[in-house]
């Protein structure tokens, strides 16, 4: 009877024991059948990116990540911070929009399946394209000043591969809800482009040379361009380097 008796406590202690061990367990263990987020970065629409991306878990430290993003048409955001005040009312009615798709393996070095720190090698193809806008440049001749109006349009898209250090937390204890801090991104690579500029008036040789001077003299920062000219007007052809920098947080849905 002794025996039996001390027996008792050993064996609720071990039932203890075995309950706290597998409810700690459970608390710091990531549920693997929930292998899909559906993400959107909030911070992108400040600046009229809408955009969703889709991250699969393919085993506990690797999954991918594919996004889309779109940019409703509007103002070329912080071009006074490349053009001179000058040069920035030359395009007061410029509008632009834009796409974006990258895809984006990533790598967990933390608790994994979809949390914890990571980095991430991505490429990206963007895209770029204008509408129809007003461009006026001075035409001096003779000590007389005569602003010839032109119209312009066009597009540009380009290649790029980058890298991406973040971090995913579970927001909840059903780890459904997340959050995805972008905590910096970078990518570089080349792009192409081509725009027009026509005019009503039908250009001579001399106006010809002072737009593709005044074109050539707007000197916008990491695009390289050249400059051709002819009767009807002007052709710009974007061919050089394209890059970026990716920052943000997005909120997702796991399942």
């Amino acid at each position: 009877m002794k025996k039996i008796l001390l027996l008792v406590p050993c064996f609720l202690l071990s039932e203890v024991t075995a309950q706290e061990i597998t409810t700690t367990s459970q608390a710091n263990s990531t549920p693997e059948d929930k292998m899909n987020i559906i993400k959107t970065n909030i911070t992108g629409y400040a600046f009229r990116n809408i955009n969703l991306s889709y991250e699969r878990s393919i085993n506990r430290w690797f999954a991918i990540n594919v996004g889309f993003g779109t940019v409703a048409e509007g103002k070329v955001p912080f071009m006074n911070a490349f053009l001179s005040e000058e040069d920035e009312k030359d395009f007061q009615n410029l509008r632009i929009k834009a796409t974006n798709f990258t895809i984006e393996p990533r790598f967990y070095i933390g608790e994994g399946y979809g949390k914890g720190f990571y980095f991430a090698p991505y490429y990206r193809y963007s895209k770029v394209s204008s509408n129809t806008f007003d461009f006026t440049y001075d035409y001096t001749a003779l000590n007389t000043t005569y602003p010839i109006p032109l119209k312009g349009n066009g597009e540009a898209s380009g290649n790029s591969g980058g890298l991406m250090i973040g971090a995913q937390f579970f927001l909840n204890k059903q780890h459904n809800l997340v959050l995805d801090f972008w905590i910096a991104g970078a990518h570089y690579g080349s792009g192409r482009g081509d725009f027009s500029l026509s005019s009503d008036v039908v250009l001579t040789p001399d106006m010809q040379a002072q737009l593709k001077k005044e074109i050539e003299n707007l000197d916008i920062p990491f695009v390289e361009y050249t400059v051709e000219t002819n009767s009807n007007g002007a052709r710009v052809k974007v061919d050089g380097p394209w890059a970026g920098f990716r920052s943000g947080f997005s909120l997702g849905y796991r399942f």
